[in-house]
């Protein structure tokens, strides 16, 4: 059994109520129902209030969670083991975008393993659309950052809006995606909604589906090669290859990397899975009480990797390869790193070391349930993916 949630303070449970008004208000205004996906987004996004939006911590122990860049180095430094070949291929002007920068571990730790590889981008892009995260990143990258590094990194409102070579990475960021959640009753499929119950409590509604998301689920009825059962609920991102069309822009030539927990489709859609995979994290427990708490929890659904290798292709890439996060890590010198790093230690930072590459490689922790995926255009990113690969599961 899970440990009881932790209580917020009264600021925080303030804070909440706030938010939650707001959706209160909002789906009063819309005849009593807003789409699952709007709420997410609202609780996630909306500026001062969402969860990423607003000031408490998120990353780390006195956080919700714990992504694999604030685990330590050597995350990011083996990515850019990976990512250097891809970024010498290109020359000098090629760009990097790094989608949602988290505290900014990832960029601090890869810009100073690429200056050794001879890799250096000619630019640094950070997309964050949350105004604290970028001032948190801001910081950090200033203060740990020799100036000609700090001097490459910008950060952006939206995509690149000219064309570019480069490379776009994202760990962590399409599970944060407001996702659409979809019912199978009678036949049909419906969206599923948040309403109002008499107590103003918000509960669990549904509307009929529309085109978009209807073609959608049955695409993936036609994938199953079988109707989902009465009752089925679950969810998709119907948007994702227009996402991926936007993110990459104008790229002529480059890659791109994901790094996200979730399954290939006939995994993720199994008849047992009828719930969907929607969770919400506080203080580093899992739950299901996705009302509970507006602004104060992260709301995440795992990923759907046969729908973004079909949103890769379907924009003009090719599949370069997909696997898990243990073998892209230990495929691409993760164990030379680590001995590296060992050698410049005392025994408790020894130690430290090997607890992280657990946490990233073990299956019961990261190592399996994080999977990675390539896309490639005019450049051979495909030697990142030698290890493992997975493609045939798709």
């Amino acid at each position: 059994m899970h440990s009881p949630l932790p209580t917020p303070d009264t600021d925080a449970l303030a804070h909440s109520d706030q938010l939650a008004a707001a959706l209160r208000a909002e789906i009063l205004a819309n005849g009593g129902a807003m789409p699952f996906a709007r709420f997410m987004e609202l609780s996630l996004y909306t500026p001062g209030l969402g969860y990423y939006s607003a000031g408490a911590s998120k990353f780390g122990q006195s956080g919700d969670f714990t992504t694999a860049p604030e685990l330590g180095p050597l995350f990011a430094a083996t990515l850019a083991n990976a990512i250097a070949p891809v970024m010498q291929q290109l020359g000098p002007q090629a760009r990097f975008m790094e989608l949602g920068g988290g505290s900014g571990a990832f960029a601090e730790v890869l810009l100073k393993r690429m200056l050794e590889l001879d890799a250096l981008p000619d630019r640094y892009a950070i997309l964050e659309p949350s105004a604290d995260l970028r001032e948190r990143q801001r910081d950090r990258l200033e203060k740990t950052l020799v100036p000609p590094l700090f001097a490459l990194v910008e950060w952006l409102d939206g995509p690149f809006d000219d064309d570019w070579d480069g490379m776009v990475f994202a760990n962590e960021v399409i599970d944060a995606l407001p996702t659409p959640r979809f019912l199978a009753r009678d036949g049909m499929v419906f969206e599923e909604t948040v309403e109002l119950d008499a107590d103003g409590a918000f509960m669990r509604g549904a509307q009929p589906a529309d085109a978009m998301l209807s073609a959608a689920v049955r695409h993936i009825e036609h994938y199953r090669e079988k109707p989902f059962a009465d009752g089925y609920r679950s969810e998709l991102l119907p948007q994702l290859p227009y996402w991926i069309q936007a993110v990459a822009g104008g790229m002529q030539r480059g890659a791109m990397l994901f790094v996200d927990y979730g399954y290939p489709r006939g995994e993720y859609y199994q008849d047992e899975r009828d719930d969907g995979t929607v969770r919400a994290f506080y203080r580093h427990q899992v739950h299901n009480d996705l009302y509970r708490w507006p602004g104060l929890q992260d709301l995440t659904a795992s990923v759907d990797f046969t729908a973004l290798a079909e949103a890769g292709t379907g924009a003009g890439f090719e599949l370069a390869g997909y696997c898990t996060q243990a073998n892209f890590l230990l495929g691409n010198g993760l164990d030379a790193l680590l001995a590296k790093a060992d050698a410049r230690t005392d025994e408790f930072g020894k130690v430290r070391l090997r607890d992280q590459v657990k946490k990233l490689t073990l299956p019961t922790a990261m190592g399996e349930r994080f999977q990675v995926m390539g896309f490639q255009r005019d450049v051979d990113f495909e030697p990142a993916f030698t290890l493992g690969d997975l493609t045939w599961r798709l």
